[in-house]
């Protein structure tokens, strides 16, 4: 048996391969690019980058950050998304072990990457990841029944996985329509744009993985992290607007490691405070 450290280094070597091709899904989505073709290139003399220049940290390293060729600077971007995609791979392994768990929650943390990054940058949030992610996790839901806590029992095979899917859904409707809501009374309130479709969508992914409960407490937790960058943000560059969607992935996370927690402390009256 492998140990589970030398796991725990092959699954953050693992993460670091894909947060290569994030890095590919961050830079080409907003412009509509396919991420499978052209390979991979120098975005300013062309060239293509051989597999020996695109090793994740090896190559970064190797080359002092330049490209081989024109010796345009690499973004830092590109060896801190390999990073944190390994290390989140290796930190849901640990956490969850080789569970039917495991892959579907990693699907969902690459897509909480890409939408960061891309939002960030872009203020918008990709369908690709959004929709797509959605739609991945109503068929997680469908084939892994306990990613939504569905245990077989007397309803039968069939039974348990529709019921499944049928909360999965039921989060998209939840997650997508919450947010929608807040959006639309903010647009009345404000007259203007206050949440955009892209949010909305990503909620409604947010739900499709983690169900309706854990879909409105991200809801409620995403605000805190959000309004703190927000304020940080108005002082720096005067601008009201941010991006919404890495809270949300943010608040997503919190929830699906400590919302059960968070979920009975608030209806134990706060732990008897109340």
């Amino acid at each position: 048996m492998i140990p589970q450290n030398i796991l725990a280094f092959l699954f953050f070597i693992l993460g670091s391969i894909i947060g290569s091709f994030l890095n590919v899904c961050i830079v080409r989505m907003p412009q509509e690019k396919s991420v499978v073709t052209p390979r991979s290139h120098c975005v300013k003399c062309k060239n293509t980058i051989p597999w020996f220049d695109n090793i994740p940290f090896i190559s970064y390293i190797l080359l002092g950050g330049k490209c081989r060729n024109c010796k345009e600077p690499i973004s830092s971007r590109y060896i801190l998304v390999e990073f944190i995609t390994g290390l989140s791979f290796a930190g849901f392994y640990l956490y969850f072990g080789l569970d039917n768990l495991l892959l579907p929650y990693l699907f969902m943390m690459s897509c909480f990457i890409v939408a960061t990054f891309v939002d960030f940058e872009h203020k918008i949030i990709p369908d690709e990841v959004s929709v797509g992610g959605m739609i991945a996790g109503l068929i997680f839901s469908l084939f892994i029944p306990n990613l939504h806590n569905v245990i077989s029992g007397n309803e039968g095979f069939i039974l348990t996985h529709l019921k499944s899917f049928g909360l999965s859904f039921f989060g998209v409707l939840v997650g997508g329509g919450i947010i929608y809501l807040m959006g639309t009374i903010g647009d009345i309130v404000f007259k203007k744009e206050s949440m955009g479709g892209g949010d909305v969508k990503l909620m409604a992914m947010i739900g499709a993985f983690l169900g309706w409960k854990l879909a409105i407490l991200t809801f409620f937790i995403a605000p805190f992290f959000g309004a703190i960058f927000g304020i940080i943000e108005k002082i720096r560059t005067k601008e009201s607007a941010i991006a919404y969607g890495p809270f949300l992935a943010l608040g997503a996370l919190v929830s699906l490691f400590w919302g059960e927690k968070i979920i009975n402390f608030i209806l134990s009256g706060y732990g008897g405070l109340i």
